[in-house]
């Protein structure tokens, strides 16, 4: 049913980058309907109203979950972790950090920036970039 608007948002998933944008939108998506399956059900549960207001929440969100998406190198470090206490509390800590990373990269006013075009695939690169160079900083062997 969203397959459509996911499409339109993130590509066909038919490489790294679009497959990291459609899993980021189908989170933005589940967090503000839910587990919605009909438009009906859409439109009666949304957790959220898509506003200008909380449009910076949600593409903070988005860039946050694709930036994640794109490091593969997270999901091979955390599975070098064997206590799932320890594994779960590492991907929360690598969440926060790409959380405060994107904030960071986010400008003041988010609507002048052409997110399809070069300024907002600089915002994105940036980011990964920088997650990156964390990633390095905490482990040291992270290439």
């Amino acid at each position: 049913m969203l397959d459509e608007l996911i499409t339109f948002i993130a590509g066909d998933g038919d490489d790294l980058d679009s497959q990291a944008a459609r899993d980021a939108a189908c989170d933005v998506l589940d967090e503000v309907f839910g587990d919605a399956d009909t438009w009906t059900e859409l439109t009666d549960t949304a957790e959220m109203t898509v506003s200008r207001e909380n449009l910076l929440t949600l593409l903070e969100t988005f860039l946050a979950q694709y930036v994640y998406n794109r490091v593969p190198v997270i999901a091979e470090r955390l599975s070098r972790i064997t206590d799932p206490h320890a594994v779960r509390q590492a991907d929360e800590e690598m969440r926060q950090i790409i959380q405060v990373l994107v904030s960071l990269r986010i400008p003041n006013d988010p609507f002048t920036v052409d997110w399809a075009g070069p300024g907002g695939h600089r915002i994105a690169e940036d980011t990964v970039r920088m997650t990156y160079e964390a990633l390095q900083g905490l482990d040291g062997d992270i290439q």
